[in-house]
């Protein structure tokens, strides 16, 4: 699934020719609203109908789809789906509409994975009924998968987010620990939990952590939301090895704690825009590459580590960090200043990001 909420691809199945003329209707309205659709038949009464077993078709669909639509019987969904389920994370959204598109039930993933999201948009254009049945939708509690899907996050310690569900159903409270500002009410249930500040008071047992550092665990038991809001500025010898490019940006993150999963980009002088190692690590790691000239990087504010040396190679006294400072954006912070060795140097940048409570 996208940032934006659309989803990569959506395949639908359908098993009569009255499920057919619903699916056609159904993929009609979906692409209308931006997305990328395709409908497969499983019938001898059907045109183009797949050959493989439902149970295999839906493996490959795993793996290549945001979300899966079964049009026809729960049980058919259920029996193909079973072997594929792996875990919240991973999965992608699953629905069953029935053949005649009365109901829109939202059978797998439906947090992480958007499905209850599509159950709603599915029953728009179906004008069906949207059956969810996840706890914390039945009952309005805020639920810490949809927060952080919605502002773009990762999320670590599954278990904990279980925790924190329970609590805030059981009508208990949970804390909330953030990095960053947010802007809106925290929702009903969670406590603002602000080290050091708080610490005159006993910390709630269980709680949510929005943050970008692995070591901060503010709760017994704590779920962390990671945004990816960080920039690795880099800088190197010419022709460096790749794997001590690559060395040094893990470093470079380890040495902070910082999650490799907060990272949105890579940046460096525009001298290094064909950087083998650079170029290899942006590839492996899946990251945009941003280069600024010299007088670029020169312009950026903030205090700098200087290097004659550097200076001398490029025309400007610091790479690594200024480049973090662009490539993040306007209002972004040095996180971590320079750090070399092996020919290589990093340092990071943090964008201003806040989060959003509707």
């Amino acid at each position: 699934m996208r940032k934006d909420g659309s989803f990569r691809r959506i395949s639908v199945i359908c098993f009569s020719l009255t499920g057919f003329a619903t699916g056609e209707r159904l993929c009609r309205g979906l692409e209308s609203r931006g997305h990328e659709v395709c409908l497969y038949t499983k019938s001898r009464y059907l045109p183009d109908s797949v050959s493989e077993s439902t149970s295999v078709w839906a493996g490959e669909r795993f793996r290549d789809s945001d979300a899966v639509i079964f049009i026809g019987a729960c049980g058919i969904a259920v029996r193909s789906i079973a072997p594929h389920i792996e875990g919240k994370k991973g999965d992608p959204a699953v629905l069953v509409v029935d053949e005649c598109g009365q109901f829109a039930i939202s059978l797998l993933s439906g947090h992480l994975g958007g499905a209850n999201a599509l159950a709603g948009m599915v029953g728009e254009i179906l004008k069906a009924t949207v059956v969810v049945t996840t706890a914390t939708d039945l009952h309005r509690r805020f639920a810490v998968d949809v927060f952080a899907r919605e502002n773009g996050c990762e999320i670590f310690h599954m278990k904990a987010a279980k925790e924190v569900s329970a609590a805030l159903l059981a009508g208990e409270s949970a804390g909330f620990y953030s990095e960053f500002p947010w802007q809106g009410a925290l929702p009903e249930g969670l406590v603002s939990w602000q080290e050091p500040a708080d610490s005159n008071r006993e910390a709630p047992k269980v709680g949510v952590a929005v943050t970008v550092h692995s070591d901060c665990l503010p709760f017994s038991s704590t779920v962390q939301v990671v945004p990816k809001v960080l920039t690795l500025g880099l800088g190197c010898r010419k022709n460096q090895d790749p794997q001590l490019v690559e060395e040094a940006a893990r470093q470079c993150l380890a040495q902070g704690h910082f999650y490799p999963e907060a990272l949105e980009g890579l940046a460096s002088i525009d001298l290094k825009k064909e950087e083998p190692g650079i170029l290899m690590l942006t590839r492996k790691w899946d990251l945009p590459f941003v280069t600024f000239s010299g007088e670029e990087l020169a312009e950026a504010k903030g205090d700098f580590t200087p290097s004659a040396f550097v200076r001398e190679i490029t025309g400007v006294d610091n790479v690594c960090e200024r480049s973090a400072v662009l490539g993040a954006g306007e209002g972004s912070v040095l996180l971590k200043r320079k750090t070399a060795g092996s020919g290589v140097t990093t340092a990071l940048a943090v964008r201003d990001w806040r989060i959003c409570f509707e």
